[in-house]
């Protein structure tokens, strides 16, 4: 499909699709290239302006690509427009509190690095500009879905503005508030944590070596990410995790106030600091749905589950939803398959239920087991730090899950196409 530069609506729509994708965020356009690079076609629907969310200001956050997801984004295409313009993670690095005493995840060179970390505006520019050419990619922005009816028969969208599309499988991927799910009766577990990120981009004297350290606080985890320099010099995102209640007084402290706080933060680890982008800030929750799929409807990204930015993972299990959705409705497809087909629904929800439920309960019992004070949970949490240092099999779990790389891996996130 080709598009005008603000991709405001599609020089050629088709009427009918192979399935239409519901969300048009870093998860839902990254699974219609993945369809497109297969062979099978995708219209992508979504509300918002194109010039909004592409400009400068729209997210200031960066997103950790895991190894296995960036070996996806390598396979459909992606990762080439990407080559040089991410920073490499080579170690992770953490700690509880300012001790010395910590926990570091070395990549192996023959490896490759544990994961690249990008600015979030570029990935959803490239995205869209590989849309912009993908043969099978239909772009609707902005569009917005009036009517959604699932049957035996079909799927089909119907637009405010009259546009009907019909598909074999419609894919919910707007995110964490998903109309889809809604109205699919589907059931979320969710909770609030009470907690606030502050994410800011920040320079600093001295050089991040590709390190990402995670600093757990009881008021929560200080996440510092490595960033490609600028012309003034080194630079790391930080995802700061404060108490609810503190959020509107940290995002409203002036620069260099803010800039002795996290740099008291950080232990003085990256030396003083300059701010790079504005502060911004988004509440922290917790939802898991009890099923993904229902008749004709396929869940993914944080349609389907949401969880603490702890272990950053986030959007690397919505990579990985992807990549079991794209592998399970391609070779549905070379069956000869209708794409909403019930077998074809099932084998996604057994292949990414209980991948998700282990990361969203991992994350969140980190998340409450960091959280504690006092001296016996803080001995409780050094010693199991020191533990996965010290059992070789255990710390190359946790190596594999950074990556990505654990569980029964789809052929995308091992780099090969389906």
């Amino acid at each position: 499909m080709r598009t005008d530069a603000a991709v405001r609506v599609a020089e050629k729509t088709l009427e009918r699709a192979d399935t239409i994708i519901l969300g048009g965020g870093l998860v839902g356009l990254t699974l219609a290239l993945a369809l497109d690079a297969h062979g099978l076609s995708s219209i992508v629907v979504d509300p918002a302006e194109p010039a909004d969310v592409l400009a400068r200001g729209f997210d200031g956050r960066a997103s950790a690509v895991a190894s296995a997801s960036h070996h996806m984004l390598d396979a459909i295409g992606i990762g080439a427009r990407l080559a040089g313009q991410g920073c490499p993670i080579h170690s992770i690095k953490v700690s509880d509190g300012l001790t010395p005493r910590s926990l570091l995840f070395d990549a192996d060179p023959a490896s490759g690095p544990l994961g690249v970390m990008y600015e979030n505006r570029l990935l959803r520019r490239t995205l869209h500009e590989a849309a912009a050419e993908a043969a099978n990619v239909t772009l609707l922005m902005p569009a917005v879905p009036a009517k959604v009816e699932r049957d035996a028969a079909s799927a089909r969208v119907t637009l405010a503005d009259g546009r009907t599309f019909a598909a074999g499988l419609v894919i919910g991927a707007e995110g964490r508030n998903s109309p889809s799910r809604a109205a699919a009766g589907i059931n979320v577990a969710r909770w609030s944590y009470d907690h606030t990120a502050i994410i800011a981009t920040l320079g600093h004297a001295r050089p991040h070596g590709g390190v990402a350290h995670e600093i757990f606080y009881p008021s929560g985890p200080f996440a510092l990410l490595p960033m490609l320099d600028d012309d003034q010099g080194p630079r790391s995102a930080i995802v700061w995790t404060v108490a609810g209640r503190h959020g509107a007084a940290m995002l409203g402290l002036p620069d260099r106030a803010f800039l002795a706080e996290a740099e008291k933060g950080m232990g003085g680890l990256l030396g003083p600091l300059r701010s790079v982008s504005p502060r911004s800030s988004y509440p922290l929750g917790f939802h898991h749905t009890a099923r993904i799929t229902a008749e004709r409807l396929a869940l993914v990204g944080d349609a389907g589950h949401g969880i603490h930015p702890i272990a950053g993972q986030g959007l690397n299990l919505g990579f990985r939803d992807v990549a079991a959705l794209a592998e399970v409705l391609v070779e549905g497809a070379r069956l000869g398959l209708d794409m909403g087909d019930a077998q074809l629904l099932a084998r996604y929800e057994r292949w990414r239920a209980l991948d998700s439920f282990l990361v969203a309960a991992t994350t969140d019992g980190l998340t409450r087991l960091f959280g504690l004070p006092g001296r016996t949970p803080r001995a409780i949490r050094r010693f199991g730090l020191d533990m996965v240092g010290r059992i070789p099999p255990l710390k190359r779990a946790f190596m594999a899950e950074a990556r990505g790389e654990s569980g029964a891996l789809p052929k995308l996130l091992q780099g090969m196409e389906v």
